[in-house]
């Protein structure tokens, strides 16, 4: 709540200032993206997102230099619990968007996984996948962990209870024709399940985020490990099945050790809304996104600045797109 009163005073402080200027209040519209903690990444990137699609009454023109968002549109990046959080306040209206990882999007828009029980959001629309979120597998060297399929009969931990890490391994062991019955399940952080890998009681262990990740990578620096491939065809029905993951890759040298690429899947960072949106908006926003200056914009800001393109923009979507983001794409002739 303090965020959200912050951001409120902060727009109604502006309003003032402008229509002092003689701006009217009809020329302005606020848009708060939920974003994640201001020690992730989500927090930069929807900052950067914000800049990008605002574009003030008395802006500069995009083709002077200026903002290449939608006229009058003064977006805010919101600090927030993250996925779920952000998925629950656009559905109470308290948020114009936000910022999702691709599965927790899919569960609340169909109501299954992590929102099995719950109401589904059927509104939930996607405006963009943003960048990859990888699912590491990393195995004890000498655990004889080649594959998926070796993973029976091993210590390995999925997750914390009520994570999304957690619902993405019991997918994946399905893939495989497994379930947790078939492996001694634990379920713990990495940085725990990476702590008891190093006193040799884990062979295993699961975990979503953007590559290198830290505890992964102090692991590899201090113990032989393996980063199991996720591939084959198993993983090939599975997306079919889940439209959610798409495929990706380690690059040779992302860990310690780690002498070739491995290929694995992820899940999406993606920015969601609702469908009630207007079309005419959210086709703005898209636009603004993927304007070349925009694009040199985000390189420049992040490090997953640079993974923020037309191309990322349309993969493992997994909900439906917002009429006016699909409209952009049809038109860029990223989607057919």
């Amino acid at each position: 709540m303090k965020f959200a009163t912050f951001n409120f005073a902060a727009g109604t402080a502006l309003a003032i200032g402008l229509m002092a200027q003689g701006v009217a209040a009809q020329d302005m519209q606020f848009f708060r993206i939920g974003t994640g903690g201001t020690a992730g990444t989500y927090y930069p990137i929807g900052g950067l997102i914000a800049n990008a699609i605002s574009s003030p009454p008395g802006s500069r023109a995009c083709e002077d230099g200026g903002s290449c968002g939608v006229p009058g549109l003064i977006a805010t990046a919101v600090a927030s619990n993250g996925s779920v959080g952000n998925v629950n306040s656009i559905n109470g209206g308290t948020l114009e968007a936000g910022f999702s990882q691709s599965d927790v999007a899919y569960w609340a828009q169909t109501g299954t996984g992590l929102w099995e029980g719950q109401p589904a959001v059927e509104n939930l629309r996607l405006i963009a996948n943003l960048y990859p979120e990888s699912i590491h597998l990393v195995a004890r060297a000498g655990a004889g962990i080649e594959s998926v399929a070796d993973l029976k009969g091993k210590r390995v931990s999925l997750d914390e209870p009520g994570s999304g890490t957690l619902v993405d391994a019991k997918i994946i062991l399905e893939a495989f024709g497994m379930t947790e019955g078939d492996v001694t399940a634990e379920y713990l952080k990495p940085d725990q399940a990476a702590d008891r890998m190093r006193d040799g009681a884990m062979d295993a262990f699961f975990f979503v985020g953007g590559y290198p990740a830290g505890a992964i990578a102090e692991l590899a620096s201090q113990n032989d490990i393996t980063i199991v491939p996720i591939t084959g065809p198993e993983v090939d029905a599975l997306r079919e099945e889940y439209t959610f993951f798409a495929t990706d890759a380690f690059p040779a040298g992302t860990y310690h050790g780690q002498e070739a690429e491995v290929p694995t899947i992820s899940v999406g960072a993606q920015m969601v809304t609702s469908a009630t949106l207007p079309e005419d908006l959210v086709y703005g926003i898209t636009k603004a996104l993927y304007n070349e200056n925009t694009q040199k914009l985000f390189a420049a800001g992040h490090a997953k600045g640079k993974l923020i393109t037309l191309e990322s923009a349309v993969q493992g979507a997994g909900i439906p797109f917002h009429p006016g983001a699909e409209k952009f794409y049809r038109e860029a002739g990223a989607i057919e």
